[in-house]
């Protein structure tokens, strides 16, 4: 069985850890009524609409 020949510092220990953390970017759609890119499940910022009514006024 391999044994490592020095220890490794808390550092690099957590640093090797903390790489599988690392969020990707949030997911894209296309707002139905204006065509805007926006985030799913969310008010679109361009226009103010989601799931066919008006949320908030966008001047």
């Amino acid at each position: 069985m391999a044994v490592p020949k020095k220890k490794k510092s808390k550092s690099k220990s957590r640093s090797t850890r903390a790489a599988a953390w690392k969020l990707g970017t949030p997911s894209r759609s296309l707002c139905p009524r204006c065509g805007n890119a926006k985030t799913p499940h969310v008010v679109c910022p361009s226009c103010g609409w989601y799931k066919d009514r008006v949320v908030i006024d966008v001047g």
